[in-house]
């Protein structure tokens, strides 16, 4: 038996490709002003409904006093969450360059038997609320611009519903076709939109300096005090919506860089929305007139209304474009990290494969969104409902980076305590301000986030039931497979290729289960045999060797049996068929180059419940088997199928 490990990283595909890391070239300015509408579209955007929702909705407005301690609030929580907790230390929390709750995971995924196997499930629970932002942040932000028509067009108030659904279905109908040609403009529009918003909030400024008295953090404490018991929860479960959408500066890590998002926030949003804030705050406490609860329409010169409108509707479609791409993003990585079945994936971008579209994650999120809209009615009504998501979010990239800093980064227990734990109980503190509004739509990302995680959990247990009940049917040894084959006066001349459901590197390990149903079938045995596992690691990238073979037997005249190990990170493209084919072509494994003249067996196991299995079991063995419906074959899902002929066996398997 000889081993060999494949070193050729060059053309096997070791470390990023090329398409890959293309969409993080260019110069450090272009890539901050494709920041501008990828990564900040929400957090961009929220001015329109957020100091609406703290001023309006929790009794904020009942004296003009109350103003500047309430924008100081807002200007300090921007600071801490955004600026420090984002913007300079989550930004350090990189999987190999990539960001985001499933960079977490894959972090703390090699620490699970210290006790984080818990922590593992909290940030699937997040990747779940995401899924809910998803949905959330279109239906409230391109509401809350369409909203303007009550002030630049009260005649249309009636529409605003209508019109936000037509909007929105345009934007999910577009996605199929992909962003790559209208990508390169939100950049400037969203610069556009952070100049515009800047230049209103500070004519608000100097015409009422005094609300600078806001900046002093001191007049946010002295407020709170004075608000006192329940009120204080109004005003943090409000508060968190000018934080909105800050996760993406995290999940977009791997698309541009800690250096042009920190750069794009520091110069460019940090202090467009601050001084919108403190201009609105200027605005209402000066008594300027507010039309409805639309409070950054009413520092908009009624000159500009309806050309505002227009621009707000933009701003906010590019930050929904963003948020909807992001979802697709997220599906891709928990399936490939085998978190979440194999929905149809297409790439809509020939040089770029982050470029995705998943069908079914568009369809849900569309008809998410819509139902929202009709529902709910008005930003407001979905204010307590997205403030959940929010707060959920960040409470879990809490829990998940806590032990990175421990694990990974090696920090001291006493500087974990001081930054981290500080930032925990601020995130606790806003988490069980948001939870009171569950009977006012909170109880929406809770329900979102629950039926992700079930579905991530009944996955993997599933998956692992199946293997397990696979594993324990009868199979030969690869000493006995070796044996058969030595001796066996004839072979099949086609060229077989099995897919293995665990590493095979031992003469004692046993073959798959499928390769004796094939012996006892036919009596023969194909000439040259390879057996496939495919290995998704915990990290964005592999940088080592991309295969690693075993030779089992090897003979000009008798032919050979091998195994192959290929390993993908869960950034990259599963495609198993181009990875062999450059393997064949590099005489690395006894395969023709052409697909065409290969053969891949493959099984359909037909779950059955294990004699006894309770009725709680027999439920979710029935939710797995929809699952499995809904997800496309690994051989499909693996590049296998295009050209390559397939010969499929259907093997019942009982699940425990």
């Amino acid at each position: 038996m000889l081993r060999a490990g494949n070193r050729e990283a060059d053309w096997m595909g070791g470390g990023r490709h090329e398409g890959e890391a293309h969409h993080r070239r260019g110069s450090l300015a272009a890539l901050s002003i494709a920041a501008l509408g990828i990564v900040f579209g929400a957090i961009g955007t929220s001015p329109l409904y957020a100091l609406s929702q703290l001023m309006f909705h929790t009794g904020v407005d009942e004296a003009a006093r109350d103003v500047p301690g309430a924008l100081s609030l807002v200007v300090w929580t921007i600071t801490l969450i955004v600026a420090l907790k984002y913007a300079i230390l989550m930004l350090r929390a990189e999987n190999d360059g990539e960001g985001g709750v499933f960079a977490l995971y894959g972090l703390i995924h090699p620490y699970k038997r210290r006790g984080a196997r818990f922590l593992l499930w909290a940030l699937m629970l997040g990747a779940g609320l995401l899924f809910g932002d998803g949905m959330l942040t279109p239906a409230i932000s391109v509401l809350a611009a369409v909203e303007g028509l009550e002030v630049a067009a009260p005649q249309l108030a009636g529409a605003v519903v209508p019109i936000t659904v037509v909007l929105l279905g345009i934007v999910f109908a577009l996605q199929s076709r992909g962003t790559a040609g209208i990508g390169a403009i939100f950049g400037p529009i969203m610069l556009i939109w952070f100049i515009v918003i800047a230049v209103l909030g500070a004519l608000q400024i100097a015409a009422h300096p005094e609300i600078l008295a806001a900046l002093d953090p001191r007049r946010g404490a002295l407020f709170l005090w004075h608000c006192g018991g329940w009120r204080i929860m109004l005003i943090l479960g409000a508060l968190i919506l000018v934080v909105s959408g800050a996760e993406a500066m995290y999940a977009d890590l791997g698309h541009f860089g800690a250096r042009p998002i920190r750069l794009a926030w520091f110069l460019v949003v940090y202090p467009a929305v601050l001084l919108n804030y403190l201009g609105q705050g200027a605005f209402l406490m000066h008594g300027g007139t507010v039309i409805g609860d639309t409070l950054f329409f009413s520092i908009v010169p009624p000159a500009m209304a309806l050309p505002m409108v227009g621009l707000a509707t933009l701003a906010t479609v590019i930050a929904s474009q963003a948020l909807i791409s992001g979802v697709f993003t997220l599906a891709v990585q928990a399936i490939r990290l085998g978190l979440f079945p194999r929905l149809l994936i297409r790439h809509t971008h020939h040089d770029n494969p982050g470029h995705v579209y998943v069908p079914f994650a568009n369809a849900a999120l569309c008809a998410g969104c819509v139902l929202l809209v009709v529902l709910f009615g008005s930003s407001p009504a979905l204010g307590a409902a997205y403030g959940l998501t929010v707060a959920g979010v960040m409470a879990m990239t809490i829990a998940g980076v806590i032990p990175v800093a421990r694990w990974v980064w090696s920090w001291p227990i006493s500087l974990i305590v001081i930054v981290w734990g500080g930032f925990g109980a601020l995130s606790a503190l806003f988490l069980a301000a948001t939870l009171l509004t569950i009977g006012r739509g909170g109880w929406v990302p809770l329900a979102i986030g629950a039926a992700c995680f079930g579905i991530m959990t009944t996955w993997q247990w599933g998956r692992k039931a199946t293997f397990a009940a696979y594993s324990a049917r009868p199979a030969m040894t690869m000493a006995e497979l070796v044996r058969l084959h030595r001796e066996a006066p004839s072979f099949i001349e086609r060229n077989a290729v099995l897919m293995a459901p665990k590493p095979i590197r031992d003469i004692s390990d046993r073959a798959p289960a499928l390769m004796r149903l094939i012996w006892e079938r036919s009596g023969l045995l194909p000439r040259n045999l390879l057996f496939v596992e495919v290995t998704h690691r915990k990290t964005a990238y592999i940088h080592e060797a991309r295969c690693d073979v075993t030779v089992f037997a090897a003979d000009p005249a008798l032919g050979n049996i091998a195994s192959v190990e290929v390993k993908f990170g869960f950034m990259e493209e599963p495609n198993v068929e181009r990875v062999l084919a450059d393997m064949a072509r590099h005489a690395r494994i006894a395969l023709p180059t052409d697909p065409r003249h290969w053969i891949v067996h493959v099984s359909h196991e037909n779950l059955l419940p294990a004699r006894g299995m309770g009725r709680l079991a027999c439920l979710r063995l029935a939710l797995f088997g929809l699952l499995r419906r809904m997800s496309q074959p690994a051989y499909y899902y693996y590049g296998l199928g295009d050209e390559v002929q397939l010969s499929a066996e259907i093997m019942p398997v009982r699940v425990r």
